[in-house]
C-alpha cells in the first residue's frame, strides 16, 4: 500500500512540472515582466499567450516593442507581428525606424517594412543614407582615338534614396552606367595624353548624365582613383592587319603558281601525246607514197646531228673542250 501511495505521489510531481513547463512555455511570465518594467503594456494571456497560438515567439516581438518604446517610436505589436508572420525582420525595421528618427528621415514604419519585404536591409539602407557609401569600380579599359590604350579606377560616392529602395537598382547597374560613361568619355577623346592631362573631365562628364535615374542611390560624386596608358591598340591592330594582308597575298601567290605548275604539265602532256601521234604519221606517210626510205634515213641523220650538237653544246664543259 505506502508503495502504491508512493508511486501516485511521484506521478503527481511528475504532471506538476510538466505542467509547469508547459504553462511557463506558454505563459512567458518573466518576458510579460520585463515589458511592464519598460512601461511596454501588454497583457499576459491575450498578447503574450496569444502570439504562442499564432506561432510567433513572444520574445521576436516583444524585444523590439521595448526598444521603439525606449527610443519614442509608437510601433503596435499587432503590426510587428504581422511583418514577423510575412516573413520580415522585425528587429532591423525597428533599428532603422530610431535611426531614421535620429538623424530626421522621414521613414515611416509601412515603407520600412516594404523595404525590408523587398530583400534590402532597411537599417543599412538608412545608415548609407547618412553616412554616404564609396563604391569603387574594377579596371575600366577604353581606347581614345589616337588607338591608345587606357585604363581608369573611378571612386563612386553615392547616398541611398528612400523613396527609390523599393524597385530601385542596386550597386551592380551603378558600376555598369558608371563603367559605360569612363568608356564613352575615353573613347571620344582626341589622344591618351588629354585624358591623362585632365582627368577630372571624365568625371565632369559621367556625372552629368544622371546615372542614377532609376536606381536606389543618389550620386554624390565620381572620382578617378587611377589612371594608366594600357598597350597600343591602334599599332596591334595595324600589324595584325598586315600579318593578314601577308598571308592573304602568299595564299594568292601560291594559287598562281600552282596554276603555272598545272598549265606546264598540261602542255607537257600535250607535246607527249603529240609527239605520240608522229610515228602513226609517218607510218600513214610510207603507206601513201608521200614517204621514201631515204627521206626517212635523212630525217634520221638530222636527229641524230641535232642531238649531237645539244649534247655538245649543252654538256658538261662542253663548250669549254671545244675551244681548247
Amino acid at each position: 500500500m505506502e508503495d502504491l501511495l508512493g508511486v501516485g505521489s511521484l506521478i503527481v510531481i511528475l504532471g506538476a512540472v510538466l505542467f509547469g513547463i508547459v504553462i511557463l512555455y506558454f505563459v512567458p511570465v518573466r518576458l510579460w515582466i520585463t515589458a511592464i518594467f519598460s512601461g511596454v503594456k501588454l497583457s499576459l494571456f491575450r498578447d503574450l499567450v496569444g502570439m504562442r497560438l499564432r506561432n510567433v515567439p513572444p520574445a521576436a516581438i516583444v524585444r523590439p516593442l521595448i526598444t521603439a518604446h525606449k527610443a519614442g517610436i509608437p510601433v503596435e505589436p499587432p503590426l510587428l507581428e504581422a511583418h514577423y508572420l510575412a516573413g520580415g525582420h522585425v528587429q532591423q525595421v525597428v533599428n532603422a525606424l530610431i535611426s531614421a528618427d535620429k538623424a530626421n528621415i522621414d521613414l515611416s514604419f509601412e515603407r520600412a517594412t516594404a523595404i525590408d519585404l523587398a530583400g534590402r536591409d532597411v537599417f543599412e539602407a538608412v545608415q548609407v543614407s547618412v553616412n554616404p557609401k564609396v563604391i569603387e569600380t574594377p579596371p575600366i579599359s577604353a581606347i581614345a582615338k589616337d588607338g591608345i590604350q587606357v585604363r581608369a579606377i573611378a571612386r563612386v560616392t553615392v547616398r541611398a534614396n528612400i523613396e527609390r529602395l523599393v524597385g530601385g537598382a542596386g550597386e551592380e547597374t551603378i558600376i555598369a552606367r558608371v563603367g559605360e560613361g569612363i568608356v564613352s568619355t575615353i573613347g571620344s577623346s582626341d589622344t591618351h595624353a588629354m585624358v591623362l592631362e585632365n582627368p577630372d573631365n571624365i568625371s565632369k562628364t559621367v556625372l552629368s548624365k544622371g546615372l542614377d535615374n532609376g536606381t536606389a542611390f543618389d550620386i554624390l560624386s565620381i572620382d578617378i582613383a587611377d589612371v594608366d596608358v594600357g598597350e597600343n591598340i591602334g599599332a596591334k591592330l595595324q600589324t595584325d592587319q598586315a600579318e593578314a594582308d601577308l598571308r592573304v597575298a602568299r595564299a594568292k601567290a601560291e594559287e598562281r603558281r600552282a596554276a603555272a605548275v598545272a598549265s606546264e604539265q598540261e602542255q607537257r602532256a600535250n607535246l607527249v601525246a603529240a609527239e605520240a601521234e608522229i610515228p602513226k604519221a609517218m607510218a600513214e606517210a610510207f603507206r601513201q607514197g608521200n614517204l621514201g626510205i631515204m627521206d626517212y634515213y635523212n630525217l634520221r641523220n638530222i636527229e641524230a646531228d641535232t642531238e649531237m650538237r645539244t649534247a655538245i653544246g649543252g654538256g658538261p664543259g662542253g663548250g669549254t673542250q671545244q675551244q681548247s
